[in-house]
């Protein structure tokens, strides 16, 4: 890639390009010499050719960066920083799985020259101790001590998926080195590409706390409110109603009921949890939580099919993806969804305009519909992508049966409800 000169001689890799990695990398290439790697050696040809499957970047953002890309590890020994973004998942226990990033600290260790001290920094969620305690060990076990051959430090990542306003270089980077050297250079580095500055932590451990209370604190109110919306439902009353009048209050927090997927929100609690669990304290609000909104599908299929006095159907799913205007169907709720009806006996349709239908067919075992003709008993929306928004309650009606019920579990249509001539139901 071709475009602007880097301003400093100072060398970067970036590892893992992904919702994380790539929008960093290319903020860094704008200061700093930087390679971006990737295993995925198809990711990196998409890249080569202007195309970012995860919609953070377009063609014309990608063909001016300075970004060099390779899946060659190779490509990157001797450099002087390397921040690895590598994914951090949960197994099927939902017990952290570290395993892309000790994968990924190994490459590392196989790069380092000890005559340049790289720092080694890493961006992935954890908990409390793990860049020091697992990744540090990782190198030191490869031969190199650290202070003395390698320095470590910690920026927690705060990508919000689809979201164009707060990008890494608008937003608040919080850097923390293991001495006052690294830590400077982690303020000089993040400072270069944010214009929003930084905030130096007051260690690598109180940096990964934060990231990992981050989205457990947004867990914990999203589940509050998917609990005040199967109270009110019992009581009568919408709970759509309930926070309109709330959000009156100078100081109350806008936090809505849904589905809670993804690769964030759905998963780092269960980091907090497993280092409360491991120092013997017990987690029970963060694991209320989650019980709430990993629950939250199978409870709104379970209603609606109660609404429609327990008669299967076919039905119709629109929208997969974790969250609305994004083509990431990791971690998706819809899935859910899709699943209960299944065993309650339906013939089970899905849509989304956004997500690859090759990845959908993958996932669900069924190809994406086109939303054109269809008599569907039930249709549930169930992620507010901006396509579905415009779409007026004539057209959805038309995708009804006569006794049909469309579910509207983001409220996208609420200000619609009464154009409605089928029965319209909302949280």
């Amino acid at each position: 890639m071709t475009g602007k000169v880097a301003k400093s001689s100072e060398r970067i890799v970036v590892i893992g390009l992904g919702y994380v990695g790539l929008p960093l990398a290319v903020a860094l290439a704008r200061q700093f010499p930087t390679v971006g790697l990737d295993v995925d050696a198809g990711r990196i040809a998409e890249l080569k050719a202007g195309h970012d499957r995860t919609g953070e970047l377009d063609a014309a953002a990608l063909g001016k960066s300075t970004l060099d890309l390779t899946d060659r590890p190779a490509d990157c020994a001797g450099r002087d920083i390397y921040i690895v973004t590598v994914p951090t998942p949960v197994d099927a226990a939902n017990r952290p799985d570290l395993s892309p990033l000790e994968r990924a600290t190994k490459t590392v260790a196989t790069l380092i020259e000890p005559s340049l001290r790289p720092t080694i920094v890493f961006e992935s969620t954890v908990y409390p101790g793990v860049t020091e305690d697992v990744c540090g060990r990782l190198l030191e076990e490869h031969g190199f001590r650290r202070g003395r051959d390698f320095r470590l430090g910690y920026s927690p990542e705060r990508i919000n998926p689809g979201d164009k306003v707060h990008t890494v270089d608008k937003i608040i980077k919080v850097v923390a080195g293991e001495d006052e050297e690294t830590s400077e250079q982690l303020e000089r580095i993040y400072g270069a590409i944010t214009t929003a500055g930084t905030f130096r932590a007051a260690s690598i451990r109180a940096a990964e706390g934060a990231k990992v209370i981050e989205n457990a604190q947004r867990d914990i109110n999203v589940a509050f409110m998917n609990e005040v919306a199967r109270i009110m439902a019992d009581a009568g009353v919408s709970a759509w109603d309930v926070l309109e009048a709330a959000r009156t209050k100078w100081n109350f927090l806008p936090f809505e009921p849904g589905l809670v997927g993804g690769h964030c929100i759905g998963v780092d609690p269960f980091y907090l949890s497993h280092l409360a669990e491991e120092l013997g304290h017990d987690p029970a609000v963060i694991l209320a939580g989650r019980e709430t909104n990993d629950t939250m599908g199978r409870w709104i299929v379970d209603r609606l099919h109660s609404l429609r006095d327990e008669r299967p159907g076919r039905a119709l799913v629109m929208g997969l993806t974790f969250k609305e205007n994004v083509p990431d169907l990791r971690n998706s709720k819809s899935a859910d969804l899709v699943g209960r009806l299944s065993e309650l006996g339906y013939e089970v349709s899905v849509a989304d305009p956004v997500a690859d239908g090759e990845e959908i067919r993958a996932l669900y075992g069924r190809s994406p519909v086109h939303l054109a003709g269809g008599e569907y008993d039930l249709i549930i929306g169930a992620v507010r992508h901006a396509d579905y928004e415009k779409l007026s309650p004539a057209e959805i009606d038309g995708l009804l049966a006569a006794d049909g019920v469309v579910a509207d579990i983001k409220a996208m249509w609420r200000g619609q409800r009464h154009g409605f001539h089928r029965r319209y139901w909302s949280l």
